[in-house]
């Protein structure tokens, strides 16, 4: 099959043809329609994931069709996607409904090869693969593996928003565009933050009533005082030491930091604000994908359209400009979501 590959961390990637990955015990191998590159693609190729064994091929958020399967229930052809963070489905994590957590989770493009490519292998099919819409293009679909998803647990699990409460999204890429999305649709009233104009133009078509450019000053001084208090919830949808701090800074008295964004590399070691977390009582509470037996809520808000999925795509390529788009992260990455389809 084709595949994007890279043999080094750093190093230039390139389309190759490779092996194609078997179906495991259990598990199924996905005919890849349309795969988003994603900032933790970036941070795989740049070395911050210790899992990655090299050679290497990228990408964990996917829609395709299933070619060959190892699990009742899912004939070939069906129309699937599946979370990042594919679940054993049989830990003490899993038994208790954290398969997003799972203790023994395996993650395409991380901890074995991924969608940048004709075909990726899922373990655990049955309880991993989620059935899509014919309705729902894979181009717009390909998000639910990842941002989409991460984005739906964030808002709604983690952070708790809903009608009467003021979120801030720091960080309007992919993640935070889809949190925006799902925070609106929940009834809550939204703060979207960034350095790029058209970020912070796609974070108002995305239903912001507010947008910040955090070059124009102290964002988080900002949102304290159009809100007259603080956020009652914030998400750091990025992951940098400015925009985590930025995060708790906005919040009101007891509100909620919601960290998404990967702190990694020169972010890895950011300090957390004790004093501050501990004499306004803020909660700092992680996100981490979204358990397969939690999509159906997800799903039924993108069928209703209250969730609009393909409003995040910006730009699809194929599978021979993937390399180039991977490295140029490196630098400003574009507005929206970039999609492949290989």
């Amino acid at each position: 099959m084709r595949a994007v590959v890279y043999d080094g961390f750093g190093s230039a990637p390139s389309v190759r043809e490779v092996p194609e990955p078997t179906c495991p015990p259990g598990g199924a191998l996905i005919r890849v329609e349309a795969t988003g590159l994603c900032r933790s693609d970036w941070h795989g190729w740049r070395g911050h994931d210790p899992d990655i064994a090299l050679p290497h091929v990228p990408g964990h958020e996917f829609a395709g069709r299933v070619a060959a399967v190892d699990a009742p229930g899912w004939p070939v052809g069906e129309r699937v996607t599946a979370p990042f963070v594919c679940a054993c489905g049989e830990c003490p994590t899993c038994r208790r409904g954290d398969a997003q957590v799972c203790e023994r989770q395996s993650q395409p493009g991380f901890t074995h090869w991924g969608s940048f490519a004709d075909y990726v292998a899922i373990e655990h099919a049955a309880v991993n693969l989620i059935r899509l819409p014919e309705a729902l293009p894979s181009v717009a679909a390909a998000g639910l593996g990842c941002r989409v998803a991460t984005a739906y647990r964030a808002v709604r699990a983690q952070g708790r928003a809903g009608p009467g409460t003021t979120l801030a999204v720091h960080g309007c890429g992919g993640v935070g565009l889809a949190a925006i999305q799902i925070a609106v649709a929940a009834g809550a009233t939204v703060i979207g933050v960034d350095v790029s104009e058209p970020a912070l133009v796609l974070a108002e078509d995305a239903g912001a009533q507010h947008v910040i450019d955090a070059r124009t000053g102290d964002a988080a001084a900002q949102i304290v005082a159009l809100t007259g208090g603080g956020a009652d919830v914030s998400i750091d949808a990025l992951g940098r030491a400015t925009t985590y701090a930025a995060s708790l800074a906005c919040l009101r008295r007891r509100g909620r930091h919601v960290q998404v964004g990967l702190l990694a590399g020169a972010d890895a070691a950011t300090p957390l604000d004790g004093a501050r977390v501990i004499a306004r009582e803020l909660e700092i509470i992680g996100s981490h994908g979204l358990a397969a037996g939690d999509y159906p809520a997800l799903l039924a808000d993108v069928i209703a359209g209250r969730i609009a999925p393909d409003r995040l795509v910006c730009r699809v390529i194929g599978l021979d400009e993937a390399p180039d788009a991977l490295v140029a992260m490196d630098g400003p990455s574009g507005p929206g979501v970039t999609v492949i389809t290989p």
